[in-house]
């Protein structure tokens, strides 16, 4: 009995060790970030790889494909993908022209390449979307109308060339779901708020996604472009306008590359691209005009993102340009289950429609970690309401406290800025922690500094509308005191 208790023992300190020596690595690795971002980031972007594919090529009008834009060209393109997998990959090509088409579900090792002057116009009917996909809406899973591009569990996919993709929506086709006058809804008509509202019942519920069907008779539109659960997506090159909702959606995918995009597209919920609950992430050089926020790293609504528990994290945004949008880098809101290591760097963002710079919201509903964000050698033009914002009162309160901490904003210019240098809302119990800006020149603000409850706030050699701030000027702004 004693040799069995000594084991026993021994056992629980090598344990108690290893915990130990975990959380020790865990706090060496965030001290090193603190320290130096930039290097971490650049080990990072090792780790990022774009797929290749064989030199084969599958002409979509070889299988059918029709040019011109009144034949639906959907089954042409699933011959073709289907063909391309089989044969162990290569290229779908999209020539010159015009082609309808339906939904598309890529496969592993193909890349769908679109030529100069290709575009593929995608259909009105809503029919075509269907059969129902497993997907996610706002965060929240569900069956619905398939994405207008499409691939779940798949590997090595692409979408690259220099076309455009136009998800052939206005006024009248998908926008007006969203139930708002100014994008076409009519009263009386159908549009999105029961169906909505039944979505988030049944997240609360924490009802079996498979079981929340929706699609025909319903009102939620489809995303544009969504991996689902895959690894190695590349999408480069192509132009999206006239999305129906958000235009570039990766769902639980790891080491994708977003590459020379060019996003112009201004109805309702038209984020550019919303990485959710994804790891290891480059957006570069990529231009976004869009009807919603411009990127908005995202990890899942309440329930659904608290279940699957998968993070955002090690994501690179580099050298892209932001116009219209309610924010140029964007953490949130469906965030429940947290996002780490996000970099941006070298972008450049000008809009008076430009609601904000770096937004980071979340809610005491969401819960969620968010921390290491980094921003450098950022040019703003003009904005709305504030350069930094870091808001924990975003839509409905609950009970999960949310954690916004180490985050850095280094070498941003605006030259005429809008109503707030920072914005800081958070709860006294949970105040933003060690955000810091230094080396920043803010120009143009009506209030400088709109805060409460921070810990460890820091501006170092920062200039605001001409004078110098610093930690005193924190404490005196601080309203959470």
């Amino acid at each position: 009995m004693f040799r069995k208790y000594k084991a026993l023992s021994f056992l629980f300190v090598l344990f108690a060790f290893g915990v130990l020596v975990q959380s020790c690595a865990s706090k060496t690795v965030q001290k090193e970030a603190e320290q130096d971002p930039w290097k971490e980031m650049e080990k990072l972007r090792k780790q990022i790889k774009a797929p290749t594919f064989p030199n084969r090529d599958f002409l979509i009008t070889n299988y059918g494909a029709v040019e011109g834009g009144k034949v639906k060209s959907t089954e042409a393109f699933k011959k073709a993908i289907e063909a391309c997998n089989k044969s162990g990959g290569g290229r779908v090509i999209v020539p010159t022209g015009t082609f309808l088409t339906g939904a598309i579900h890529l496969k592993s090792n193909v890349n769908l390449h679109l030529q100069d002057n290709a575009t593929i116009l995608f259909s009105r009917d809503t029919l075509d979307y269907l059969p129902v996909v497993f997907t996610r809406w706002e965060g929240m899973e569900l069956m619905n109308y398939s994405p207008f591009i499409y691939a779940y569990e798949q590997e090595n996919i692409a979408i690259t060339g220099n076309g455009t993709l136009d998800g052939n929506s206005d006024m009248e086709n998908w926008w007006p779901w969203c139930g708002a006058k100014k994008y076409g809804w009519k009263e009386g008509t159908p549009k999105q708020t029961p169906d909505r509202a039944l979505l988030h019942q049944q997240n609360h519920q924490e009802l079996d996604a498979t079981k929340r069907i929706y699609g025909p008779g319903h009102r939620l539109r489809p995303q544009f472009v969504q991996p689902y659960k895959c690894k190695n997506v590349l999408i480069s090159g192509v132009k999206l306008i006239n999305s129906p909702m958000w235009n570039l959606h990766p769902v639980l995918c790891e080491n994708v590359t977003i590459d020379n995009v060019k996003i112009v597209t201004l109805g309702p919920n038209n984020d550019g691209c919303d990485p959710e609950s994804c790891k290891n992430v480059l957006i570069k050089d990529c231009y976004f005009d869009t009807g919603d926020d411009c990127i908005a790293i995202k990890s899942g609504r309440n329930e659904d993102g608290r279940r699957i528990g998968k993070p955002s994290e090690n994501i690179i945004i580099e050298g892209c340009e932001m116009k219209e949008g309610h924010g140029g880098v964007v953490i949130g809101s469906e965030i429940s289950g947290g996002a780490r290591n996000i970099y941006a760097i070298n972008c450049t963002m000008d809009s008076p429609n430009l609601d904000r710079v770096l937004r980071i919201k979340t809610s005491s509903q969401r819960g969620g970690i968010i921390e290491n964000v980094f921003m450098k050698d950022v040019k703003v033009g003009t904005y709305k309401e504030a350069a930094v914002k870091c808001n924990m009162f975003y839509e409905e309160p609950g009970n999960h406290m949310p954690a916004i901490r180490n985050v850095l904003v280094e070498n941003l210019y605006v030259e005429n800025g809008g109503k707030y240098a920072v914005m800081v809302k958070a709860y006294e119990e949970s105040p933003v922690e060690n955000l810091r800006l230094i080396n920043c020149v803010i120009n143009g603000v009506d209030e400088p500094l709109n805060i409460d409850h921070v810990k460890g706030m820091k501006l170092v050699n920062t200039k605001i509308n001409g004078k110098g701030y610093n930690s005193q000027n924190v404490t005196a702004a601080n309203k959470g005191q």
